[in-house]
């Protein structure tokens, strides 16, 4: 098989992603061709409500390798779901449909050595529930990967959460050495694999002003000599660095990654510096795995009004990586 489509995995059923995807098909031409991962008759469903029109073909899992496929129609590998109307309400009621959907996902990835997928976005209260703190985790705990790591990238400045969706009260027992320098290997390793280059790679503190009021410092117990040893290993990084100021334009241009302690640490300022122009990489899996940087969106559901610019920079990423 020349060709390597990029699988796609629409998600959440009740989510806007269906309509990103509508409309990145209109604005930006894949040099691959896509394979949806999808219910027929919500795609149907969904184009109708939506006003979109596009040929559909039906793939079975066995025809993928044999197909030699474009983006003239809609490749679809049908997943049964059975929606009464184009959007309800965000339950349980989808979890097997999303569940079924990954597992027809890795196991194309697995037979027909595809290594570009994206995924929809996900309730993580609904389908993930307290067993998984993200999609980064889910994925990887299917495929037993012990360490993963979950870079927001932008061309311009990346960041990544040594912890990602945890309560904060959790945050500071989950701070240790051993993860912060694994991980940080994990991003080094795929900007050299990727692009050809060391990152700069910035660290912050975990309390503010890496200061503490209390005995036991992190920055100075946990933060510093995890620092040390990833030197040690040549990797470009330094810190920690306080995070008020992080990302001050000339603090922030001196880095091709920001890594923080947290999830709202390093992805507020992202997200307020970049908007949709960000996508969600999981790194340290055996294929490039991506999903577009927002969530399902519930309260715009069916309003034909959502940015599909975090799809497009999801798909041209692959196109071109």
């Amino acid at each position: 098989m020349n060709i390597k489509p990029i699988l796609l995995v629409a998600g959440e059923p009740n989510s806007i992603f269906l309509e990103i995807f509508f409309k990145t098909l209109k604005i930006y031409k894949s040099k691959n061709p896509i394979i949806l991962i999808c219910s027929e008759k919500l795609l149907k469903m969904q184009m109708k409500k939506l006003g979109f029109k596009k040929k559909i073909k039906l793939l079975s899992l066995k025809e993928i390798s044999k197909n030699i496929l474009d983006n003239k129609s809609i490749n679809l590998i049908n997943v049964n779901y059975n929606p009464k109307t184009a959007f309800e309400k965000i339950s349980k009621k989808s979890n097997t449909y999303i569940e079924n959907s990954f597992e027809i996902a890795f196991k194309i990835i697995k037979n027909n050595n595809i290594y570009k997928l994206i995924n929809g976005p996900i309730s993580k209260k609904s389908f993930l529930g307290r067993e998984y703190l993200g999609i980064t985790e889910y994925i990887s705990k299917k495929l037993k990967i012990k360490t993963t790591a979950m870079l927001i990238y932008n061309k311009n400045l990346s960041v990544c959460p040594i912890t990602t969706h945890l309560p904060i009260k959790k945050v500071s027992k989950n701070i240790k050495k051993n993860i912060i320098f694994d991980k940080i290997c994990i991003i080094n390793d795929f900007y050299e694999e990727k692009f050809g280059f060391k990152p700069s790679i910035g660290v912050l503190g975990l309390n503010p002003h890496c200061e503490s009021i209390d005995k036991f410092n992190e920055d100075e117990k946990i933060i510093k000599p995890a620092i040390r040893d990833l030197l040690l290993k040549k990797i470009k990084i330094s810190g920690p660095y306080s995070a008020d100021t992080m990302f001050l334009k000339n603090n922030r241009k001196k880095f091709d990654v920001i890594v923080g302690m947290y999830h709202d640490q390093v992805l507020t300022p992202l997200k307020t510096l970049y908007e949709y122009d960000a996508i969600n990489i999981t790194l340290g899996l055996p294929f490039t795995r991506i999903s577009p940087d927002h969530g399902p969106n519930e309260k715009m559901l069916g309003k034909n009004i959502s940015n599909p610019l975090s799809l497009i920079k999801a798909i041209k990423f692959l196109d071109t990586n």
